[in-house]
């Protein structure tokens, strides 16, 4: 494994173009160069610090690198994945319970009634619930800005990016400013990085890896590479990792069947994909989750994206080919015929999500985004937006594709409605995984079996350990597969520890990480979900707020104290 103490690579000294500051945020940062509280990332993470800190009675700085609020659960993760909802209360349960009452106003329902709405996928909402777990893109969006509002000492910039070259100013242990690409610097007596890739945390001199571990490191069963179909979890549960989305077996490798000489056809890994357990620098794919819909008067057919190279998808073409019909006898769940899970959202709108050996997730592309700069990051998802828009073109319209899948894909499209741009088309990559904090205290599979308890529980984790596919491979019959899935599930809500979102004292004492947090590679598979990553971010608001209270840092506060104030604000722990 590879362990960075430090931002080592370069920096692009430039701003978008049409970066929108109003003169009103500009101020705050000029009449106010102190706050309490400073969040870098507006996250559901984000949001639920802010949210919390400022009903604690602390000024806050909410910065949005980007120009849009609330990460994945605004970009299209509508279908929450959760576990045991029991596990979900504070702000969390009560975004959920928002939602519901969003749904619940007849004004809400545009392209179908709310009676004829039922839940897809694997999260539903009961009728006697008193929240709602599905959602449109827009409606999150709506709630989170409501909620925002409603909050006096929230103060809210967009499109500010950190300057990770030199942006984080330091005395002994603590971080006293930070700096943004536009020149702008904000003071804060507490800082909290709430986003996906952890720059914050980074350029802070905090301790991260970014990779998987061996399984030997942490006494795992389930880390590292996962090529065999069969694992034994540590409680001797079977788990099936590389069997599901995985080609059919048969698929060939090669431009030219049967020939090795005529290279491999692309997004494939020329090597080995290592010993099995053991460590490497990759991390699971990326993917959009699309927000689709078959209502005529709403629907963008899919397009054929500029640069669309056939030869990209011909692995596609050849799963087709060597499963002679509907390939259903590989998968436990979404839709048999087409590579994808289709879960439906209100308003005749979907949460369309990878399935298959070749589908949304593009396997093996990102492994540089954690460490890259700006540009190179805006590279990569573009990258991923054109396979992906190349995917669905080819699926809806291309005469290798057998037609009874593509009369069923071309009966959806994107959505006229949501997202900015007007293609329908979510500017939030699924980033799954990227950097994570490695702090006094590393939650591992251990613990999500609850084999190893902790003793500050700010939180309760409770989703399966769940990795997506790492890379894709030759196998030893010269076939091609997909390696490093990883579905295993827990047998109840386990709790996720306090020293976890805090680094080390000897690195910084006033910084929290809820997202980019302290855990393994497979233990963060569980972590990794909206759900959670809001009670992190209320759970590291209160231990801010308590820290600035007591005028001490975020490593010496008594448990016992912080958990008083959990509770108080219904933190479920137990």
């Amino acid at each position: 494994m590879h362990f960075i103490s430090n931002w080592k690579g370069g920096i692009l000294a430039f701003i978008f173009a049409g970066i929108l500051i109003s003169q009103s945020q500009v101020s705050v940062s000029q009449t106010n160069p102190k706050y309490d509280i400073v969040i870098y990332g507006a996250t559901s993470a984000g949001i639920a610090s802010a949210i919390q800190a400022s009903r604690m009675g602390k000024m806050v700085l909410l910065i949005e690198p980007g120009n849009r609020i609330g990460g994945l659960t605004t970009g299209g993760l509508g279908q929450t994945d959760i576990g045991n909802k029991q596990a979900i209360g504070g702000f969390a349960r009560s975004f959920y319970q928002e939602i519901k009452k969003h749904y619940q106003k007849p004004e809400s329902w545009v392209w179908q009634e709310a009676k004829s709405y039922r839940d897809g996928g694997q999260t539903t909402t009961s009728v006697n619930e008193d929240a709602m777990w599905t959602f449109e893109p827009s409606a999150a969006l709506k709630v989170y800005k409501e909620m925002i509002a409603r909050e006096k000492n929230i103060n809210l910039v967009y499109n500010q990016r950190l300057d990770r070259a030199s942006g984080v100013q330091k005395k002994d242990y603590a971080i006293k400013s930070i700096r943004m690409e536009s020149g702008e610097v904000y003071k804060g007596k507490v800082f909290i990085d709430a986003t996906y890739e952890g720059d914050l945390m980074a350029v802070s001199g905090v301790t991260y890896v970014v990779g998987r571990e061996s399984a030997s490191q942490y006494g795992e069963s389930l880390n590292g590479v996962q090529a065999n179909k069969k694992a034994l979890t540590l409680r001797s549960k079977i788990s099936n990792n590389a069997y599901y989305h995985n080609f059919i077996e048969g698929v060939d490798p090669y431009v030219v069947k049967g020939n090795p000489y005529s290279g491999l056809l692309p997004f494939i890994n020329k090597k080995h994909p290592g010993v099995e357990g053991s460590g490497d620098h990759k991390i699971q794919a990326y993917c959009f989750r699309m927000t689709l819909t078959d209502h005529p008067d709403n629907k963008i057919p899919f397009i054929k994206p500029i640069g669309y190279n056939e030869l990209d998808y011909e692995l596609l073409f050849r799963n087709y080919e060597a499963s002679k019909g509907p390939i259903q006898h590989m998968y436990s769940y979404g839709d048999p015929l087409v590579p994808w899970i289709n879960s439906s959202m209100p308003n005749r709108k979907t949460d369309t999500n990878n399935q298959k050996g070749f589908s949304t997730d593009f396997i093996g592309q990102n492994y540089d985004y954690p460490e890259a700069t700006y540009s190179e990051r805006d590279f990569i998802v573009q990258r991923h937006k054109n396979y992906q828009q190349g995917l669905m073109w080819t699926l809806a319209n291309h005469p290798r594709i057998p037609e009874e899948v593509r009369a069923v894909v071309s009966k959806w499209g994107m959505c006229k409605d949501e997202y900015e741009g007007g293609n329908g088309w979510s500017g939030q990559l699924y980033i799954r995984e990227a950097r994570r904090m490695v702090s006094d205290y590393i939650m591992t599979q251990r613990n999500c079996e609850k084999l190893d308890s902790v003793a500050d529980p700010i939180g309760l984790g409770a989703y399966g350990m769940d990795s997506h596919h790492v890379q894709r491979y030759v196998d030893s019959n010269g076939f091609v597969k997909n390696e490093g899935n990883v579905e295993a599930g827990v047998a109840s809500p386990f709790p996720i520890s306090y020293r976890s979102i805090i680094p080390s004292a000897t690195e910084v004492q006033n910084l929290l990480v809820p997202v980019c947090l302290s855990a393994s590679h497979i233990a963060f598979g569980s972590i990794r979900m909206e759900p959670v990553f809001m009670v992190l971010g209320q759970s590291a608001a209160i231990a801010a707020s308590l820290s600035i209270d007591k005028k001490m840092p975020l490593q010496d506060l008594n448990y016992t104290e912080l958990r008083e104030l959990l509770l108080k604000f219904e933190q479920r722990l137990d």
